[in-house]
């Protein structure tokens, strides 16, 4: 106990001491803390930081980087494509949306420098408050699950709650986890918090985040130079705890399962639904060719996102929107148009239908949203930024980065506030002071 009391005041004076140090210190981690927390705390919290950061601006701390000019650029173009949005009204709302594009990368190119130092202290404030609100939602489901004997509540949505949703938590919780598997010396408590959040990611069922870190780990274990004896156990000891909950847990295996036999086999039933009526999965071939759909047919994820693929490229063929898009967050009406065209599973009292969905791809999203100068801007931001982890060595950096490109596969991550402002904090947070620190050294 008095360890812990310990821990908790040097933590509390490191936050002082920093935060006296660089102003905005404090305020970036509460805006990347309160990300789960409702929009309007995390909206605070972003608009503090911003507001202590031009309080501290001096002029001898501007310095414009390339790496922080093209989310900038960005969000530009996104609030320019309301001049030929097809949707206005849902333009106009999302432009405030995705302001933390502008309003992050301007903190950081006219606030106070961040030290290598002071970026390591903000991962560990971070880390630390990730790995306390996976103890919360887990507390929380087991209360839920004594209440009402449903195993359910420790899986996927239900765990957090669609609304924080449970793939972007299950990113939040992926970067932390490394912060913890990377650190030099582990105390056995990092070694509890490392497994607890592994298990943690696994419960939410993210296929592609699970699948991601599990490749993260290896890769760490076989080719990093800091990988030792004691990480190679650790690592073992990991990916033996993932596979097994992975078996054990029918909920998880059957996520898995459902991709492989919908497509070993065509027309598989799926007994997700219960014994009334029949519902069939759709396989990868069907939902690329298929011209017309049935509404008891379900799309499991590898094919919904083939879909959507197969309907962006047939708006490519019959719309003029290459070059500009259909404007930001204003593709739905054409989505829906494709789902009534395709006659795709509507919706019902329960089930929300597959015409309401985004395109589950941020590539995409933003091809049809801003047209190819858009997807182009987020090409070369994602390239950078995995070639700037590979050039600091630091693997929690390069983590960030395979995460980020992986998930943009298969998740419109920005069409979401919090999507927005985790991946535009984190992005600068890394991104800022790497060209000067190279240059230093030369």
């Amino acid at each position: 106990m008095a360890n812990t009391s310990n821990y908790s005041t040097n933590a509390f004076q490191e936050l002082k001491n920093e935060t006296k140090r660089n102003p905005p210190f404090l305020f970036f981690i509460l805006a990347v803390l309160s990300i789960p927390m409702p929009y309007a705390v995390n909206g605070i919290a972003v608009g503090l930081f911003a507001l202590v950061t031009v309080i501290s601006c001096k002029k001898s701390n501007i310095r414009i980087e390339r790496s922080l000019v093209f989310p900038i650029l960005l969000y530009l173009l996104m609030a320019l494509s309301l001049v030929w949005s097809h949707d206005r009204e849902a333009t106009t709302r999302a432009i405030s949306k995705v302001l933390p594009l502008l309003v992050l990368p301007v903190c950081f190119i006219i606030g106070p420098k961040y030290s290598l130092n002071q970026k390591r202290k903000i991962m560990m404030f971070y880390s630390y408050g990730i790995l306390l609100y996976c103890i919360f939602y887990l507390l929380k489901a087991l209360v839920t699950y004594f209440r009402t004997q449903d195993f359910s509540v420790f899986f996927y949505h239900n765990l957090v709650t669609e609304d924080v949703n449970a793939i972007h938590v299950s990113i939040y919780a992926a970067l932390a986890f490394f912060w913890f598997f990377t650190k030099n010396t582990k105390r056995l408590a990092d070694k509890l918090a490392m497994f607890l959040m592994a298990t943690f990611i696994v419960l939410l069922s993210s296929k592609n985040v699970i699948f991601v870190l599990v490749l993260l780990i290896i890769f760490y274990e076989i080719f990093y130079y800091k990988a030792t004896q004691n990480i190679k156990w650790i690592t073992l000891g990991l990916l033996v705890l993932l596979s097994a909950t992975m078996l054990f847990s029918g909920k998880i295996r059957d996520r898995f399962l459902v991709e492989f036999r919908s497509n070993q086999q065509e027309g598989t039933l799926n007994t997700d639904f219960g014994p009334q009526g029949q519902v069939y999965n759709v396989s990868i071939k069907q939902a690329w060719e298929k011209e017309h759909f049935q509404q008891n047919e379900y799309f499991p994820g590898a094919a919904f996102r083939v879909y959507q693929f197969r309907i962006f490229t047939e708006m490519l063929a019959e719309d003029p929107i290459f070059f500009t898009g259909y404007g930001l967050n204003a593709t739905d009406f054409r989505i829906e148009q494709k789902g009534l065209e395709h006659t795709i599973f509507s919706g019902n009292a329960e089930n929300e239908g597959y015409q309401k969905k985004n395109f589950h791809n941020q590539y995409v999203q933003l091809f049809a949203e801003t047209g190819v100068f858009g997807f182009l801007l987020l090409l070369v931001i994602v390239f950078l930024n995995l070639k700037n982890a590979f050039k600091t060595k630091d693997f929690v950096h390069i983590s960030f980065a395979i995460l980020m490109i992986s998930l943009f596969l298969t998740e419109s991550f920005l069409a979401r506030q919090r999507g927005v402002v985790f991946f535009a904090a984190i992005y600068c947070l890394f991104n800022s002071g790497i060209a000067m620190k190279f240059r230093d050294k030369e």
